[in-house]
């Protein structure tokens, strides 16, 4: 039934153009073609388009999905309510992931089923859409989950004491264990609840601004300081102010942090003037603090500081009673994001989450259920298949022998990197979403351990 919305397809292949104009004719009133992206924008502007069909590859010779993604957040910067279909080849569905998480409504792989494809892009078409960059999202934001073990339990009694105070708080465990999210639990728990909560990724400041990043900068300060700018600390006052990765910090911004966290004041970059800042203090990292002040690479005096109230988050291999329960949540979560009619997991599919590694904890878990949930085919069932789950097996390059083997969290967070690069063919930004953190941080990782 033709509907009277529009589509814009765009591929470079002008055969897939004409089979799609004569194939969705009889389902769209108006059908746009273009044979390069680099006219997307323009008429974008000039036509009411309602869904886009973006090719992924563009350049001869070249499969890396790069410039799909490039001019899918072209068009979501511009108009980010237009919901954006991915044509993609089989060998690229994990660019098409990374794709959808970056905005893309769907994808379409080739060689494609028709039937498939117009229910795919008519449901794009016809999507309400989600809140765009600039709107305020008033989603509520992810929840702790506590779980049933024993090591959780006690977790829960230290944090429901410790978040009536204002005391410092480190949080140590590895990557993927949710120290994020238990620093969002202690905010939410503490008095300062109604201010805000500010997040720093310390992995990804660069020497260069830390100071412009924390403590703002005056107008003039230098070259690029064309206005004033608030800084972290300003920003979070009144609230919590939460330092990610600060294992990562060097030794001499180290200094001028412990410095504003004793005199409880900042100093604009280009400014005289000191300002008093009224934080709660949060950090976090996967590193192990005592052993780098042993090797003279963490200021003892800023550990102590920070080091107030010190919470663990053990490993997801050590409460395997809450995988399940996890999986379970996150499946919920993603049926109802992607439309998909799933509604738990086979028998097969349990037991395979079960005995899974999970290197990479309860983010790993997490991009595995989510990759599942875009994969699963529902017009069959609604339990996810074991086939759809993405896990490694106990013989990888991670194995659970190598894990309890590992001398330092140092050395799994190595081990977790080189295999994510490995298994995204060198690409890291794809790397990087995989592993849940940054380029920039990924970038600094490499460079840490000499990959």
């Amino acid at each position: 039934m033709k509907t009277a919305r529009s589509i814009l397809i765009v591929d470079d292949n002008k055969s897939i153009l004409t089979t799609l104009q004569f194939l969705l004719a009889d389902y769209f009133e108006h059908i746009l073609s273009l044979s390069s992206p680099q006219g997307v924008m323009g008429l974008l502007d000039r036509e009411k388009v309602d869904v886009v069909l973006l090719d992924m590859n563009f350049s001869a010779g070249i499969n890396s999905g790069n410039e799909g993604l490039y001019w899918l957040q072209e068009i979501k910067a511009r108009y980010p309510r237009l919901p954006v279909v991915l044509f993609t080849a089989y060998a690229d569905i994990e660019l098409a992931v990374e794709g959808i998480k970056r905005g893309a409504a769907d994808f379409i792989v080739k060689p494609w089923d028709n039937a498939k494809l117009v229910h795919t892009l008519i449901q794009a078409a016809g999507r309400k859409p989600a809140v765009s960059k600039g709107e305020k999202d008033n989603r509520p934001q992810q929840d702790m989950y506590w779980g049933t073990s024993a090591a959780m339990k006690q977790l829960r009694e230290q944090v429901e004491r410790c978040s009536r105070t204002d005391a410092n708080v480190l949080i140590t465990g590895e990557n993927g264990t949710g120290k994020e999210v238990l620093a969002q639990e202690i905010h939410m728990l503490s008095q300062r609840r109604d201010a805000p909560m500010v997040t720093v990724d310390m992995g990804a400041v660069t020497d260069t601004l830390f100071e412009s990043e924390l403590f703002g900068h005056v107008k003039g300060a230098f070259t690029d300081a064309h206005a004033d700018r608030t800084g972290r600390f300003e920003a979070a006052h009144g609230g919590t102010l939460f330092l990610d990765e600060i294992g990562n910090l060097p030794l001499h911004s180290q200094a001028k942090l412990l410095t504003v966290l004793q005199r409880r004041q900042i100093v604009r970059v280009g400014s005289n003037k000191p300002m008093d800042v009224d934080i709660r203090l949060i950090c976090a990292t996967n590193r192990r603090l005592e052993e780098m002040v042993t090797r003279g690479e963490f200021r003892e005096d800023l550990l102590y500081r920070i080091n107030t109230i010190h919470l663990h988050l053990p490993p997801l291999r050590e409460r395997r009673e809450d995988i399940l329960p996890l999986a379970q949540r996150f499946l919920k979560r993603y049926a109802q994001a992607y439309g998909r009619q799933a509604e738990g997991f086979t028998a097969e599919a349990e037991g395979k989450l079960t005995a899974g590694v999970w290197a990479g904890n309860i983010r790993e878990l997490q991009h595995v259920v989510e990759r599942a949930v875009i994969m699963f085919d529902d017009s069959r069932s609604h339990l996810l298949p074991a086939e759809c789950l993405n896990i490694e097996d106990k013989t990888g390059p991670l194995s659970v022998g190598v894990i309890d083997n590992a001398q330092t969290l140092e050395e799994m967070e190595s081990a977790a990197i080189r295999r994510a690069i490995e298994q995204c063919g060198g690409n890291y930004s794809l790397a990087a979403s995989r592993l849940g953190i940054t380029r920039q941080t990924l970038y600094n990782k490499i460079k840490r351990y000499g990959l």
